[in-house]
């Protein structure tokens, strides 16, 4: 695809995406009363004192059944629960979708998640949850290059839930997400559930008497699901061809060269893949960085109608801005992200923190012409339109494939651009030999 076609095409779907996502919206979500059988007084809940996820050790075996584990099975039914959000509708599924690589925005063309409350639209598109087990928690660590440091790790796009269990009960008390106005209204609706003797079994017959202890424990189980080697089975034609089970077609391994490439592609630069060691495990396709990569502003999204609202990342709004080291100035992390895994990448609907985008090959044509054809993505300006001119220094210049002279021109051909996705697409799970 052309960049010309490229930027016609994002942007004219961007600009009807409310008019043609709304009706979709008014009738994605159910109704319902959760009940009263547990108190859903407001509940103080220490997510900061949640277990950190165990380490996910060993070679994972290729199989698509997966047994769970006891709490893990609670996890999943608690997962796809569309009773706990108000109106009822919505569940942890409805954004993480399985066959989508556990990312979705619940039916929305908005390239963000639709909430449970009808009009309600959110700000970021949803991560994949898949292989989310092995994200480190949030910290500054010394930069590959040996220069300074770095922000890695953490969930969400900003990285300000170090566990899963953490992360997992933010959407049940988010307005634009689950919409529940406490913890004890979530509490409540799982005690009424027909897995509530399975939860019982698993944190004690007094558990929900106290909303706070309960609904640290939905994170528990939550967590515990998401650990399971249901959302992180190694079984892509990628993994398979690193144990020597299968083989690329030449445009894969083509595109697989380009990944690689330093001086070309660099994706590996970030999403980091090592397939000569014979391990999946090795090949991650994330080093949990942050980067500000300059993607254009999608005016689908409510809040960017308001041109003085802009969404930074590490610097907020959905965080305050992280404290880092002496000699490292704060204001140096706004507008950065967290580099998502590139695994069942080819499965998802939308692309970058904002949603964007919608089919790979903008992707990766934004990476070859960003430098080269700044009109093409932010207008006549050519300016970045996503980021305050204040932290326009942030945008990452120095790696390929941004480290380029406009008069270069783009960094790949077309046809580079379509075997760099056409390897991407093995990085789907479920893969079965011919």
């Amino acid at each position: 695809m052309h960049p010309h076609s490229v930027e016609s095409s994002w942007r004219q779907r961007a600009r009807s995406a409310t008019l043609i996502g709304l009706a979709a919206l008014l009738s994605a979500c159910g109704d319902g009363d959760p009940g009263s059988t547990v108190s859903a007084a407001s509940s103080t809940v220490d997510l900061a004192a949640l277990d950190a996820p165990a380490t996910v050790t060993g070679p994972v075996a290729a199989r698509a059944t997966v047994p769970l584990s006891p709490l893990a099975q609670l996890g999943q039914q608690i997962f796809n629960d569309s009773n706990l959000s108000v109106p009822r509708g919505t569940s942890c599924a409805s954004c993480h979708t399985p066959g989508k690589g556990f990312a979705d925005n619940h039916g929305g063309n908005f390239g963000v998640a639709v909430g449970s409350l009808p009009g309600s639209i959110g700000l970021r598109n949803s991560l994949s949850n898949a292989y989310s087990a092995r994200t480190p928690a949030f910290g500054f660590v010394p930069a590959a290059n040996g220069q300074g440091v770095i922000a890695r790790g953490g969930l969400f796009w900003d990285g300000r839930a170090d566990t899963l269990a953490q992360q997992a009960l933010g959407p049940f008390l988010e307005p634009s997400e689950m919409n529940n106005p406490n913890a004890g209204a979530v509490v409540q609706a799982v005690a009424q559930a027909s897995y509530a003797p399975a939860f019982l079994a698993q944190f004690g017959n007094s558990v929900f008497s106290t909303p706070a202890q309960a609904f640290a424990a939905i994170g528990q189980a939550l967590q515990a699901f998401e650990q399971s080697q249901l959302l992180q089975p190694f079984t892509s034609k990628y993994d398979a061809v690193v144990r020597q089970q299968a083989s690329f077609t030449p445009a894969e391994q083509r595109g697989l060269n380009l990944f690689l490439d330093r001086q070309r592609g660099n994706c590996a630069g970030c999403h980091r893949a090592n397939p000569a060691t014979g391990n999946p495990l090795d090949s991650p396709f994330t080093d949990f960085s942050y980067m500000a990569t300059g993607v254009p502003r999608n005016p689908a999204i409510p809040a960017n109608a308001n041109p003085a609202f802009f969404d930074l990342g590490l610097c907020g709004p959905k965080r305050a801005t992280p404290t880092p080291p002496a000699g490292v100035d704060a204001a140096s992390l706004c507008g950065k992200f967290r580099m998502p895994s590139l695994r069942n990448v080819a499965l998802r609907q939308r692309y970058m923190h904002n949603g964007v985008f919608s089919d790979l090959h903008e992707v990766v044509a934004f990476y070859s012409t960003r430098v080269s054809n700044p009109q093409h993505w932010y207008g006549p300006s050519g300016v970045p339109n996503d980021l305050p001119s204040a932290y326009l220094g942030n945008l990452e210049t120095q790696r390929p494939p941004f480290n380029r002279r406009a008069a270069q021109g783009p960094v790949l051909t077309q046809a580079e651009i379509n075997d760099l996705v056409a390897f991407m697409g093995t990085l789907s799970d479920g893969y079965t030999a011919p």
